[in-house]
């Protein structure tokens, strides 16, 4: 079992940055590829990043974010972080990471492939 809460999200300006973060306890994390998703009111949840668990692995990301958005992890303090930067109005949405048991050289889009995932922190947008 692998817990994971997300802590970060509020509310902010468009063009803002924010650095949302995501502790995991319980198993090895150094073992879990991780990934950041999100889910709008009404919408499907979206994917945004995904990272592998070795140091220095590759990482993956959606169109809609690249260039804006940039995962990192810390496997010695089992944390993973979103770093969100030129904030928009539909950036608002529920923010979720999600743990993967998988090879490091696999990383996907797919939220039905992560076995763990937290809670969740709001993200809002607004001026």
């Amino acid at each position: 079992q692998v817990q994971l809460v997300e802590s970060g999200g509020g509310l902010v300006q468009p063009g803002d940055s924010l650095r949302l973060s995501c502790a995991a306890s319980g198993r090895t994390f150094s073992g879990y590829n991780m990934g950041w998703f999100r889910q709008a009111p009404g919408k499907e949840r979206e994917f945004l990043s995904a990272i592998s668990w070795r140091a220095g692995g590759s990482t993956l990301y959606a169109e809609s974010v690249k260039g804006r958005f940039t995962i990192s992890r810390d496997n010695a303090k089992n944390a993973v972080y979103l770093q969100m930067n030129s904030l928009k109005p539909d950036d608002t949405a529920v923010y979720y990471c999600a743990a993967e048991w998988a090879s490091p050289a696999f990383l996907t889009r797919d939220s039905s492939k992560y076995d763990y995932w937290g809670q969740g922190t709001q993200v809002t947008v607004s001026s």
